[in-house]
């Protein structure tokens, strides 16, 4: 189905032209008649199983780096609040008259006009076409893992057929998703692409989805407030709240507690981008190109890694940068946490499972590494991670609705190496700010931000990490 400018909803009524109960008299039954409603329901994209994956093999790209016009300025300014925003009194009383009966003055879009649903900025495009890569990648991972391992290899991780049927229908999820996604941007909407998985195992897979479909998550909160195009959120709303439940399977599936944190946090798109793009191979010719930068890629040394029974107790356990995704290789069984016979240490798939021995905790001492910039990255390797970092300072810890930093340690700008120490903060008393699947990135300033005005932190951002925290 080729996309159309703007996406229409069609609404399917049920109707039922008669409910007929029969008294109970032994066995209880209900008799229920309709007439059928003929109703159509849209079409949803086309798409296909990816059957190439794997590093990008192909002949250098013709246009490299992100699109680009004339760039205002280096960053963009502080500016006060809006003054309508500060001087609204908040007493709880009725401040202007109601536009209807039960209804408050004020909101976005709420005066009758018809909701379009299509984006309405270059801002919008870029974001939604940035989720729409993100579906694309997620519908072919999850059905490459199905195709991938055998179902012995996914019962021996306690994920059985009902679970491996649960994965299944996320893929297919993913189709709605992406179709409400192209349908809003239109005939030059991101197609599917080739993708290469840095996983050799089952663990390895699950761990790699839990990460991708946090950043996933994470990068459309991000800019969900901004758009300019109230419909456009909207509908997006409706599908990453789906994509929250994902996340929280695949920490299941791994055998960790489903949501150790209280809330969820919201990334740059440059962060979305950056953590995706690596696993893009390549894409079809005049591929919707993307504005966002490529941060280089940050590596956390002693990654905690969930697969063991002791977590927090490894060195260089990853398969790489930026998803920092978890290595099986080389571990005995016997350290392994699926393989525990005690209960507060194994860590099977299951609803929920409180491990004695936490993977991350205030005061741990985290080392790190990091690429210089001017790597080839992304689709067909037509973008380039830069920075404008010299010299990093700080770590920034993105989790919850905080930004903490700490100092960085013994940098060895040769090496590009240096440690901090994890910082012990709470968001609230009692929960922990630095928990479960979150972010690092190495800063050269520490810059206050908050989860509305998060992007502000980019042009200081040197590299960028997925940290498993909890």
């Amino acid at each position: 189905m080729a996309p159309t400018a703007a996406f229409r909803v069609a609404g399917l009524l049920a109707l039922a032209s008669s409910v007929r109960a029969v008294p109970v008299v032994s066995e209880p039954t209900t008799t229920f008649t309709s007439e059928p409603t003929n109703l159509p329901s849209p079409y949803a994209i086309s798409h296909h199983n990816v059957t190439s994956h794997g590093p990008f093999t192909g002949p250098p790209a013709t246009t490299t780096g992100a699109l680009s016009t004339s760039v205002i300025a280096s960053s963009i300014a502080p500016a006060p609040p809006p003054p309508q925003i500060v001087a609204y009194p908040a007493d709880g009383k009725l401040h202007g008259d109601q536009p209807m009966p039960f209804t408050p003055s004020g909101g976005i879009g709420t005066n009758g006009s018809t909701p379009i649903y299509k984006v309405a900025s270059d801002f919008d495009y870029q974001s939604l076409a940035l989720a729409l890569y993100h579906e694309w990648i997620e519908l072919d991972l999850f059905h490459w893992g199905l195709a991938t391992f055998s179902d012995e290899e996914f019962d021996a991780y306690g994920i059985n057929a009902e679970d491996r049927f649960l994965l299944q229908h996320m893929a297919d999820q993913e189709i709605g998703h992406a179709s409400v996604l192209a349908n809003m941007l239109g005939p030059q909407a991101p197609k599917q692409c080739t993708y290469n998985y840095p996983v050799s195992n089952v663990r390895e897979y699950i761990d790699f989805n839990q990460k991708l479909t946090r950043w996933a998550e994470a990068g459309v909160y991000g800019f969900l407030p901004h758009l300019n195009s109230g419909p456009a959120a909207q509908m997006l709303l409706q599908s990453i709240t789906v994509e929250a439940r994902q996340q929280l399977i695949f920490r299941q599936f791994g055998g960790q507690f489903p949501m150790p944190e209280w809330h969820t946090p919201g990334i740059p798109q440059s962060w979305a981008w950056t953590l995706i793009a690596p696993y893009i191979s390549s894409c079809p010719y005049n591929q919707t190109r993307m504005v966002w930068q490529n941060f280089p890629a940050l590596y956390i040394l002693n990654q905690p890694n969930p697969a063991r029974i002791n977590g927090s107790n490894v060195w260089n356990e990853t398969t790489g940068g930026w998803a920092n995704t978890l290595s099986t290789k080389g571990i005995p069984a016997k350290d392994l946490c699926v393989n525990a016979t005690d209960k507060t240490l194994d860590c099977s798939a299951a609803i929920s499972q409180n491990r004695s021995i936490p993977l991350s905790y205030p005061g741990r001492q985290v080392f790190l590494k990091w690429d210089a910039p001017g790597q080839l990255v992304g689709p067909n390797n037509s973008y380039v991670t830069t920075t404008n970092v010299a010299q990093p300072k700080f770590a920034a810890w993105l989790s919850q609705l905080n930004v903490t930093y700490s100092p960085l340690l013994n940098v060895s700008l040769e090496d590009r190496t240096a440690y901090t120490f994890q910082p012990n903060v709470s968001t609230w008393l009692g929960d922990p700010a630095i928990n479960g699947t979150m972010f690092i990135a190495l800063t050269d300033v520490d810059l206050p931000v908050t989860p509305y005005n998060v992007s502000m932190i980019n042009p200081h951002v040197a590299a960028l990490a997925v940290y498993q925290a909890g």
